[in-house]
């Protein structure tokens, strides 16, 4: 049945997308009228003490409203949830993602995840946005802390840091707030990526595969200069020919890709074998990088 028209003043539907509670439901009417509602299939009742104005299917939105109404109160939306409202696309959850503070009962309704936080006061839940949710870094930390697998995690952060959705400022402040959670060491790993490039990195890091490569240590920012201006190599080893570049988040963005790529050309046309390499994989693909630099030297 069609959506019913709001009845005059009902701003709350307004804002709330169509979805009110029964407290808010008897402020704009009466009981029998509200029972009248819903038994005449003018209005949905998909939880407890939650309507809709339709009976229809429900909108993204209406979901995400529906979860929050339902959970139980001071609860907010958390993770990729409160991240759609914040802009951020490309990554859908199943089902709303709620967060509800610690100690409170649960609720029945089914159709969320709902997550508990002894943390919820105004530096991570905005106290002016509708509908009520954790700000982008909370919502980063919580989403990419809630995957179970790294591969996830980690686009979840790159993507919002690439985006602008957040600041690494902002992202390390929330994440120690949130204190010890799934995925913490990569997370600080992905915030210090930020940066951008081999500076952002733990020098030992290299250095460890360095040596257990046989590689003796490089010049790192090797200057290459040419007529049409002046690049810098991460790492350049002068005796074997070999450049190692690597990338962080910055290098993401699509117009330093970009450039990234053609001063790469010119790098190999100019005769310089060349290996490029992400800081994730420096770190967590230490095996992989051994080989290639390995099979490069050999």
């Amino acid at each position: 049945m069609p959506p019913a028209p709001f009845p005059p003043g009902a701003t709350v539907l307004t804002e709330q997308h169509g979805v009110v509670t029964r407290s808010q439901a008897l402020t704009l009417m009466t009981r029998h009228q509200l029972y009248r509602l819903v038994t005449s299939g003018r209005w949905a009742h998909p939880a407890r003490g939650v309507f809709v104005h339709h009976t229809g299917p429900l909108t993204p939105a209406q979901r995400d409203w529906v979860a929050l109404l339902a959970a139980p109160p001071g609860s907010v939306l958390g993770g990729l949830s409160a991240l759609a409202h914040d802009g951020f696309t490309g990554f859908s959850p199943p089902r709303p993602a709620v967060v509800a503070p610690m100690g409170a009962n649960p609720c029945t309704y089914d159709d969320l995840d709902l997550h508990w936080s002894t943390y919820l006061d105004t530096r991570d839940v905005h106290p002016l946005r509708t509908p009520p949710r954790t700000r982008p870094a909370r919502s980063v930390i919580d989403a990419a802390s809630w995957d179970v697998t790294e591969k996830r995690a980690r686009e979840i952060v790159l993507s919002a840091a690439q985006k602008g959705i957040v600041a690494p400022r902002t992202l390390r402040e929330a994440l120690v707030r949130r204190g010890m959670c799934r995925h913490r060491s990569l997370i600080v790993e992905l915030c210090l990526d930020a940066a951008g490039g081999i500076q952002s990195l733990p020098e030992r890091s290299f250095d460890e595969i360095r040596v257990e490569v046989g590689l003796p240590p490089p010049e790192r920012q090797a200057v290459v200069r040419r007529t049409d201006g002046r690049y810098y190599l991460d790492v350049w080893w002068q005796a074997i020919n070999l450049a190692v570049e690597v990338h962080g988040i910055p290098h993401m963005e699509v117009d330093q890709w970009d450039g990234d790529l053609l001063r790469l050309n010119e790098v190999a046309i100019d005769g310089r074998r060349t290996l490029v390499f992400s800081s994730y994989a420096i770190r967590r693909h230490r095996s992989t990088v051994v080989d290639q630099l390995r099979r490069s030297t050999s």
